[in-house]
């Protein structure tokens, strides 16, 4: 098993009367890239703070590297760690190089390595121009660059991909899937759920401080029991009845039936006992948008 690199045992927040997150328990290991999805005010910020040792927890425990978060153990191993906040403050008169100059030194890194550091998020070519000047995608890029500062073995990454065009947002993902592979935790909060979907390989679901769901978008679905949709359309058409049930018939040559995800090998087996020439098949499985929604909906009071 890989090692566990951030652990959250029964932790919560609390700020007075309000209950921020939790309790929550909670475990991300080296060489995975997990999500984390819930709508504003669900507790991600929060969770990511006590993660960083900015605050501590109100009950519970909270783990990085094998130490409490807010130990002084964690603090002299901050520098492995990568933060990317939703919302990054850069001094608009610096140049992109003296920024990330900046926060290396900050980080204690060395500068040798920046220049590359800058060739690998794409603003090589903007390195001397000041950060005024920059598209918003631009200065996205750059954040992301300060929070790759020092190989960090964790990197947290709040909507990272704000601002990317396409190009980027590909340029993004090939960067983290780099990273994962490379052994980093890389935890994403994100309300970009369908572009996400194929990059991560587990998802958490919050909502109004708890976690309601974790795990792979298999095992989600399975979880929900939203089944998924598999169309035939038929090289010609045929009489209405020809296929028996579960098989809808919704024109003279195409058909549909539902499946629920632990019997989809089964059922795309018995497509070849048809017997009928099929021109094309499709299989609908729910989106990360249709699971996120349900999950809430069977939350909701």
């Amino acid at each position: 098993m890989t090692a566990l690199q951030v652990a959250l045992s029964g932790a919560s927040k609390h700020y007075g009367q309000h209950q921020a997150l939790g309790p929550v328990d909670l475990e991300l290991r080296a060489g995975e890239c997990v999500a984390l999805a819930g709508h504003n005010g669900a507790g991600k910020s929060t969770l990511i703070k006590l993660v960083l040792g900015l605050i501590r927890p109100t009950h519970g425990r909270v783990q990085l590297l094998g130490h409490d978060a807010d130990s002084r153990q964690a603090a002299r191993l901050r520098h492995n760690i990568g933060y990317l906040p939703e919302t990054v403050a850069l001094h608009p008169a610096m140049t992109g190089a003296e920024t990330l100059d900046f926060y290396a030194r900050l980080k204690r890194q060395p500068l040798a390595r920046n220049a590359a550091l800058l060739e690998r998020v794409g603003i090589a070519d903007a390195a001397q121009r000041r950060v005024g000047g920059y598209s918003k995608g631009m200065r996205q890029r750059l954040a992301l660059a300060q929070a790759l500062l020092g190989r960090p073995r964790i990197l947290l990454l709040d909507e990272p991909t704000t601002g990317l065009d396409p190009a980027s947002r590909l340029m993004f993902y090939d960067l983290v899937r780099e990273l994962r592979d490379a052994g980093a935790t890389v935890l994403i909060s994100t309300h970009a759920l369908a572009e996400i979907a194929n990059h991560v390989d587990r998802v958490i679901v919050m909502t109004h401080g708890h976690k309601i769901a974790d795990g792979t978008l298999a095992q989600l679905r399975q979880t929900i029991g939203v089944p998924l949709r598999i169309k035939l359309t038929l090289s010609h058409p045929v009489p209405a009845g020809t296929l028996p049930a579960p098989w809808q018939q919704v024109s003279p040559a195409r058909f549909e039936r539902a499946c629920p995800e632990a019997a989809k090998v089964e059922a795309v087996r018995g497509i070849g006992a048809i017997g009928l020439p099929i021109a094309d098949i499709d299989i609908h499985t729910p989106s990360l948008d249709e699971i996120y929604a349900h999950l809430l909906e069977r939350k909701t009071p």
